[in-house]
């Protein structure tokens, strides 16, 4: 008997590397996510804490620059970690976060500027990549 993969399977779940240090520092609160963000360009929270305060402050456009900044930093840390360009990303990781929030970021940012197939596009990556991310996300 040989052995068969199970093709309805999907791709394994990727979880990205973590690294303590940038994260020890946020709890200390020994670096703002400015400081993080070029301490650590690679690590997509900085990015998305930056996106996130720029919004909320009615800064869009700069939002919409450090969510991109971020997703694409994730990008490329998820294609180190084995991920083909789709396949879940668990919300529950801890490493994974930044990224998913950086996509949730940008896309609601481009939903701010009328970016409407840029978001629904985002949105709609999220939602496949993680359905606990996208609900605890989209608001």
């Amino acid at each position: 008997m040989t052995d068969r993969k199970n093709l309805l399977s999907g791709p394994a779940p990727t979880l990205l590397a973590e690294e303590a240090e940038p994260y020890r520092r946020l709890a200390e609160e020994s670096a703002s996510p400015t400081q993080l963000a070029a301490d650590y360009p690679w690590f997509s929270l900085a990015w998305a804490m930056l996106a996130d305060d720029a919004f909320t402050e009615g800064r869009v456009v700069e939002s919409y620059a450090y969510a991109r900044t971020g997703y694409h930093r994730g990008l490329d840390a998820l294609r180190r970690a084995g991920w083909k360009g789709h396949g879940p990303v668990p919300w529950e990781h801890r490493a994974n976060r930044g990224f998913l929030r950086c996509l949730a970021g940008l896309a609601r940012a481009a939903d701010a500027i009328h970016e409407d197939e840029e978001a629904t596009r985002c949105w709609d990556f999220l939602r496949d990549s993680s359905p606990e991310a996208y609900t605890a996300l989209k608001q």
